[in-house]
């Protein structure tokens, strides 16, 4: 008999009838069953056989009929509240706390529902954040596992001073923003250091701090054990970051060859957000103005171009949308599309899977999910085909679990 085991009695769940993705190898294990804790946590895989032979009793079993398993996916670019200029955005904006947290909740949910089982906030307001990280683990909201940055950092006017970023200037400033951040309880550490799509006063290669001010977030991030990821456009903006120890960089609109080589040398990892310089329909859906939707579109060429760049120079690249993750775009949801344009960028359909899932766990620091392996937590999707093969499978998602706890089940609604 061989199955990797935690030792110890589960009543909990275990999963026959797949094949599985482990988030890690490309070949798909076939035959195979996992047994699940009551407290959601992996603790047999192995043969069918072998794992049902050794389950309790009393463990629920659950057939996926010859679906493919996969770790849950993994968004790294998320705003719940998201408000963008425009009409939408400025009902999300002018709501109170309250009413912003239910959004943000609807959000979450949605999120869940959609096969997105963790996710990394990079500004959000208020610090409701927070509190709906709370409630998502009190298990009082349905959610995905949350880390988030709190507010992003910016200077006077930078990058998304209107909505979730909080102004700073000199590294007095940046160094006690970033403070309040993890004081707060923030996860990572999100600095806006140019312009983007989004800032009518800006454009996306205008610079926004000077070195002092961002190696002062940088250092006491790192003196905090957190991460550092940044906003930018352009290269030029870009190298000084990297050389003074930035962990990740953010859309990456105008990146040349040479900085990607460079951001391959030093690890620092991209998480490219394609989907919100090709998003048209999405960008009138929210009423944005003329000239955010041109900047934006009009960013397209160069922005996949920074992408294809990132992938010929072996950046580590993490999945993330910047759309909110469920929304409808192009027949499915933001997160499969911006998988199907990696693809289509140049990427092989096993790096995107895993950039969604043990990837990005990596780039969070927080290898407990991600994967399929005794000692993970029970984060799965499941879906008819392949999507090793072809990432466009994640169009059929029909089943989401996570912590061991089935929040969708489509089989059941078509019974």
């Amino acid at each position: 008999m061989s199955v990797d085991t935690i030792a110890g009695p589960s009543t909990g769940t275990v999963l026959t009838g797949m094949r599985m993705f482990d988030g890690r190898n490309g070949d798909l294990l076939t035959g195979h069953a996992v047994e699940i804790d009551r407290e959601g946590t992996i603790v047999a895989l192995g043969q069918e056989a072998d794992v049902v032979a050794a389950a309790a009793a009393d463990a629920r079993r659950i057939d996926l009929g010859g679906r493919v398993l996969s770790p849950g996916l993994i968004n790294m670019h998320v705003h719940f509240g998201l408000a963008l200029p425009g009409t939408a955005g400025d009902l999300v904006s002018s709501g109170s706390d309250g009413d912003l947290l239910l959004v943000m909740a609807d959000s979450a949910r949605r999120t869940l529902l959609a096969g997105v089982t963790t996710v990394r906030l990079v500004g959000e307001s208020r610090y409701l954040d927070i509190a709906l990280r709370r409630g998502v683990r009190a298990g009082a909201v349905d959610g995905p596992r949350i880390f988030t940055a709190g507010h992003a950092l910016c200077c006077t006017g930078g990058h998304g001073w209107e909505s979730d970023a909080l102004e700073g200037d000199g590294p007095d400033d940046f160094r006690r923003l970033t403070r309040l951040q993890i004081r707060e309880g923030a996860d990572l550490i999100k600095v806006c250091v140019s312009g983007g799509i989004a800032g009518e006063h800006e454009q996306i290669d205008t610079p926004q701090l000077f070195d002092d001010e961002m190696e002062a977030v940088i250092q006491v991030a790192h003196d905090w054990g957190r991460k550092v990821t940044a906003h930018v456009g352009p290269s030029s903006t870009l190298d000084r970051a990297i050389r003074l120890g930035l962990d990740c960089v953010e859309h990456g609109y105008e990146l040349t060859s040479e900085t990607t080589d460079l951001m391959a040398e030093h690890g620092v990892w991209y998480v490219p957000t394609i989907t919100v310089s090709r998003c048209a329909e999405f960008f009138d859906e929210q009423g944005v103005p003329a000239w955010m939707k041109e900047r934006a579109l009009g960013a397209g060429p160069r922005h996949w171009e920074s992408l294809q760049n990132a992938i010929a120079s072996g950046v580590k690249i993490a999945m993330g949308t910047d759309m909110p993750p469920a929304a409808n775009f192009d027949g499915t949801t933001a997160t499969v599309r911006e998988m199907e344009f990696m693809v289509d960028a140049g990427m092989s359909p096993i790096d995107v899977m895993r950039s969604a899932t043990s990837s990005a766990a990596e780039l969070i620091g927080d290898e407990s999910f991600g994967s399929i392996r005794v000692g993970a937590r029970a984060d799965f999707v499941a879906m008819a085909d392949d999507p090793t093969l072809d990432v466009s499978a994640l169009r059929g998602i029909d089943w989401v679990m996570k912590d061991g706890r089935v929040y969708r089940d489509d089989r059941e609604t078509a019974r």
